[in-house]
């Protein structure tokens, strides 16, 4: 299947994997270079040197594209984004920031940039910053996606924006690749299928959350990490959902987030006070869910950690490898896009 994405990246299928922390490590990255699509190393959690760490070590598992991402809204995101400037990362996948600075930055070595949206206002900010493909994450994604839904969102930003467009949230099959693809996206983003992987580093348990799980077992909610984002209906999330929080709890917190990413806890301290009531409560929450997502992904704990998970679970029934969930996706996509010609008469 060729369309602007596989072209503007050079790989054979248009299928990414999303940069999810705790899941998208070097192994899984490769994984999904290795077997035709685009895999993206997440960095949110790392700090800059396990950033180059993980960067090195994916270029040593796989000779084909990769890209890595970088969470603007993170603390130390910029170092990290450094790390990946300095390592001419070939594909570079920012969100939640400004990013005219990183476009230019990894222009200037000749990489390309995608920016992760949901919604036309920052779609439209990310192409006049450079950005050279979008991933429109719909409201049925894991983890942050927005208000609106795929089935909505991705033709809305294709008629409005001639950039390539990657469609997130809501797709696990073929079936449904095909069925952006004729909305006007160029590619898919896939977490929750490619999480549930062999090659996942995700704890078993974890993925037989995601077999055991129907298509309304998530919940929709900002009170886990601060940003609204889905997660799976389990009692550790209805926990920290019901948790009250204020900026003590985020000074306290912040330790934490401190330590994972290698900053300096004073600094971090006096940035959280000067930000006022609401950004020191955000703050807290997400030093919460920095703890839950490794609880929920690596040691499968849903009792008090959490697990980002799509709506899409409800249609994942097996963990197989990566390269039999691409062509899996592929062979789905074919002959869905045959029975339309077939139907059509075309």
């Amino acid at each position: 299947m060729k369309t602007r994405i596989t072209e503007l990246f050079e790989i054979e299928h248009p299928i990414l994997l999303s940069g999810m922390s705790w899941v998208s490590v070097p192994e899984l990255v490769a994984a999904v270079s290795n077997a035709g699509g685009l895999g993206i190393l997440a960095t949110g959690v790392l700090d800059p040197e396990g950033t180059r760490e993980a960067v090195r070590r994916t270029r040593e598992l796989t000779d084909e594209p990769f890209a890595a991402n970088v969470t603007l809204y993170f603390p130390a995101s910029k170092a990290n984004a450094e790390v990946l400037i300095e390592e001419q990362v070939p594909v570079v996948n920012y969100s939640l920031g400004k990013g005219d600075w990183l476009c230019e930055a990894v222009h200037a070595y000749g990489g390309k940039v995608i920016a992760t949206v949901t919604t036309l206002k920052h779609a439209e900010l990310a192409r006049r910053h450079g950005a050279d493909a979008l991933i429109v994450t719909g409201h049925e994604a894991a983890g942050h996606g927005g208000k609106v839904t795929t089935l909505v969102l991705v033709p809305s930003l294709a008629a409005a924006l001639d950039l390539p467009i990657i469609a997130a949230g809501g797709i696990a099959t073929g079936h449904s690749m095909a069925a952006v693809l004729a909305l006007g996206a160029d590619a898919v983003a896939l977490g929750t299928r490619l999480m549930n992987t062999v090659e996942s580093p995700v704890h078993d348990a974890a993925k037989r959350a995601s077999v055991d799980h129907d298509i309304a077992d998530t919940v929709y909610t900002d009170r886990v990490d601060g940003l609204p984002g889905r997660f799976v209906d389990a009692p550790g999330a209805r926990r920290i959902i019901g948790k009250h929080l204020n900026p003590v709890s985020a000074l306290v917190r912040s330790r934490s987030i401190a330590t994972n990413l290698g900053m300096p806890w004073a600094k971090m301290a006096v940035g959280i006070v000067a930000s006022g009531y609401q950004a020191s409560t955000r703050m807290a929450r997400m030093a919460i869910g920095f703890d839950a997502f490794e609880r929920g992904c690596v040691a499968g704990d849903l009792d008090t950690g959490v697990l980002p998970l799509g709506q899409c679970t409800g249609l994942i029934d097996d963990t197989p490898t990566v390269a039999e969930v691409m062509a899996r996706m592929v062979a789905e996509a074919e002959e869905a896009t045959q029975r339309l010609v077939e139907a059509t008469g075309a």
